[in-house]
């Protein structure tokens, strides 16, 4: 398949949506795809390597994924990534609530046969 012409590339917000949550100095963050036939890009798509890089600034001490394909959903768990935690961190952001708008930010490709399947523009 060549990428350049069968694949468009859109940020990962128009495949899945996401949910963020915290526990200490690690976050979580669950990413859910609009369909189900989207999933499989994903899996293939959003690595741990992937996800460290998008997070790069944050220095994450470990990334793992989670997969789970009955629900079309991977969850990222991210250590080290706030600063502490909630009552160390001095960031407005020590829950980390904002953190899976930032991995929704990352770019996908996604075959044009799937694109009416994008959410937004």
């Amino acid at each position: 398949m060549n990428t350049t012409t069968d694949t468009v590339e859109v940020p990962l917000y128009r495949t899945a949506h996401g949910r963020t949550g915290d526990k200490g100095d690690r976050s979580n963050i669950s990413v859910i795809a609009w369909h189900a036939e989207l999933y499989p890009l994903l899996v293939e798509q959003l690595t741990t390597e992937r996800v460290a890089a998008q997070f790069h600034h944050r220095a994450p001490s470990q990334v793992q994924r989670f997969v789970l394909p009955k629900l079309h959903a991977m969850n990222f768990v991210l250590d080290a990534v706030l600063d502490g935690g909630v009552n160390d961190a001095l960031n407005l952001d020590a829950h980390g609530k904002a953190l899976s708008f930032l991995l929704l930010d990352m770019p996908v490709r996604v075959p044009r046969a799937l694109v009416p399947l994008l959410a937004g523009p």
